[in-house]
């Protein structure tokens, strides 16, 4: 159980540092943000797998690619929603 929630963690943590790489701009986000944010990103990969696949509505966590996959897409519609423009220097 509690290597479950560590492998979620670090997973989270990776997927959205690479999501946060990928989409331009400045996401002023915490360590925790990032992390919740490949976590829902993981959630959100893991449901659009099982619908393209064909296996219906599944609710879970997905491997590496769709985590970081996710974790993109809820990102830019994050970014999308809140109007956050790139920040030039």
């Amino acid at each position: 159980m509690v290597w479950n929630i560590i492998v979620l963690l670090v997973i989270g943590l990776v997927a959205g540092f690479i999501a946060r790489a990928v989409i331009p701009g400045s996401q002023k986000l915490s360590i925790v943000a990032t992390i919740v944010l490949g976590i829902v990103g993981s959630l959100v990969g893991n449901l659009l797998g099982s619908l393209i696949s064909g296996n219906g509505f599944e609710l879970g966590t997905a491997g590496w690619i769709g985590s970081i996959v996710g974790a993109i897409i809820v990102l830019g519609v994050y970014v999308a929603v809140t109007g956050r423009k790139s920040v030039r220097r």
